[in-house]
């Protein structure tokens, strides 16, 4: 998946930069594009059931050129160098670009998903005392699932470092990687989103430990959300609506039928990684996911909070990282309420 990341996202710089040069700023009317960034896993299958069903592309009207990413701090990478101009992606890796940036490179214009999380261990492990001296994955360094499991651990009184020390040891590696090493046992447990939590469970014989939804008020945070390129969505008002129409759409016809966009869904990730979810993970790993155009703002103040508690993130204040003016005028024209960003 590594290399198929790097690869799409390469092809997107290029292509980039064929068409209008290094600027990352936007380019001539009859040349332009949307770069659109997402992950293959299902908290992102806002983005995954609307590529597969071509819905972005309709609604833009201009090509639609993609990249996936593993982890938020990658895809945060591509935003400030303007590979990308819009991805969806967690909370934190957010949070970081609007704090690197002192607000000047994103914002974040949708919700898209919530929940689909949790701490997945070997069936001996019983209690959070029984991870003490044991290795435990996340995707990687400072991304959501990271700073949720270190906070938790700091919410429990155990001591964690950055350079995997501490009375539990957590190894940042790429999902893909952790269902590999769960399996041969050179980890103990992941904290991970589905399908990967899923896929422990019923490939590996794998247990919950930790059901993330447990840890927030009315079992709501967010895990996935859509944000864009500050410079892009000046340049670009009209494109950002029909993207935000796009991703409105997505999610509506997800939670319309969801057997059927599993489905759809099912058959990007199979392109994407070469290998469909067998159904019974597809099953497992849906329901676990509340499919929503809500960012859930108390969430994210709550993921800055963490963050800050477990040392990967200094104080940052949050006013202005949403944007949601463009989501609450679609929203509108289609009947439904509009969303608070507090």
């Amino acid at each position: 998946m590594k290399r198929l990341a790097a690869a799409v996202a390469v092809l997107a710089v290029t292509t980039l930069a064929a068409a209008c040069g290094s600027s990352p700023s936007a380019p001539a009317a009859e040349n332009r594009q949307v770069r659109l960034g997402y992950f293959p896993n299902i908290t992102h299958a806002t983005a995954l059931y609307g590529i597969e069903k071509n819905l972005y592309a309709k609604s833009l009207g201009v090509p639609v050129k993609t990249s996936t990413f593993n982890a938020g701090p990658a895809a945060i990478e591509a935003v400030f160098s303007g590979a990308v101009d819009a991805t969806y992606i967690g909370p934190n890796p957010a949070i970081n670009a609007w704090e690197k940036s002192k607000g000047k490179a994103i914002n974040i214009v949708a919700g898209a998903a919530s929940g689909g999380v949790f701490l997945v261990v070997k069936p001996e492990i019983n209690s959070v005392e029984d991870l003490k001296g044991k290795k435990i994955a996340t995707p990687q360094l400072g991304n959501t699932q990271d700073v949720a499991l270190r906070h938790w651990l700091l919410e429990k009184g155990i001591k964690t470092d950055t350079k995997g020390g501490g009375e539990v040891s957590i190894v940042p590696q790429e999902n893909s990687q952790t269902l590999q090493t769960f399996a041969t046992g050179d980890i103990d447990g992941a904290w991970v989103p589905e399908p990967f939590a899923s896929r422990l469970v019923i490939e590996s014989k794998g247990k919950i430990l930790q059901d993330e939804r447990e840890l927030w008020p009315g079992k709501q945070f967010v895990i996935t959300h859509l944000i864009v390129r500050q410079e892009w969505a000046k340049a670009n008002p009209d494109l950002l609506k029909k993207l935000v129409e796009a991703h409105v759409q997505s999610t509506q016809e997800i939670n319309a039928d969801p057997d059927a966009a599993a489905k759809v869904v099912n058959a990007s990730v199979q392109k994407l990684t070469g290998k469909p979810l067998k159904p019974e993970v597809l099953a497992s790993a849906f329901k676990n996911i509340t499919f929503t155009n809500d960012p859930i703002a108390s969430s994210l103040t709550g993921s800055a909070d963490h963050a800050v508690k477990v040392g990967l993130l200094k104080p940052v204040d949050l006013n202005g990282i949403y944007d949601l003016k463009i989501l609450n005028e679609v929203l509108a024209a289609k009947g439904q309420q509009s969303i608070k960003d507090k």
